[in-house]
């Protein structure tokens, strides 16, 4: 096994992905064809991720709780961002479902997405593939954008992320 050098912003996809697909199972050349993410990545990915505690030892199940922790204590810290200029794109953290019913805004945060519908401030998203695997899965789209609350919210922001991750991840 390689040397672990910590985490990289799309482990936090993957793990992400395999939480949205619940009991389902799934293989690497799946996550990799789906994060459109090489499936050396994904397997390097995993490997840190048994190595951190957030997937256990047979490589295929979360470990929820430490996986909920990283995310609501951790995340804005080790990948940090702040809101940039107007771009158009795909709504995320409290712009885009499921904060977007219980948060009202007048400035959407939106990832930079040419095919995109909105205009706000650009949030750097963990991966440059994210808008694409978005569309694809609402289920991971909205996992991904409550991971954004968490990095760029404000302290009732975070706070309902964190509850939202809760319910969806535990």
């Amino acid at each position: 096994m390689k040397k672990h050098n910590g985490m990289r912003p799309h482990d936090i996809l993957i793990l992400l992905k395999i939480a949205a697909k619940g009991t389902q199972s799934w293989y690497m050349k799946d996550l990799s064809a789906e994060l459109e993410i090489s499936a050396s990545e994904v397997s390097d990915s995993i490997n840190r991720s048994v190595f951190a505690g957030l997937l256990a030892q047979d490589k295929t199940r979360l470990m929820h709780s430490a996986l909920l922790e990283f995310l609501e204590h951790g995340l804005r810290y080790v990948f940090p961002q702040q809101p940039g200029a107007l771009v158009r794109g795909l709504p995320t953290a409290h712009s885009a479902a499921p904060l977007n019913d219980l948060i009202q805004s007048e400035e959407p945060y939106v990832w930079p997405y040419g095919k995109g519908s909105v205009r706000g401030q650009a949030i750097e998203p963990l991966h440059p593939k994210v808008p694409e695997a978005c569309l694809k899965d609402p289920d991971f789209y909205a996992l991904v954008a409550l991971c954004d609350a968490l990095r760029v919210g404000r302290t009732r922001e975070r706070q309902l992320a964190a509850q939202e991750l809760k319910k969806r991840i535990c």
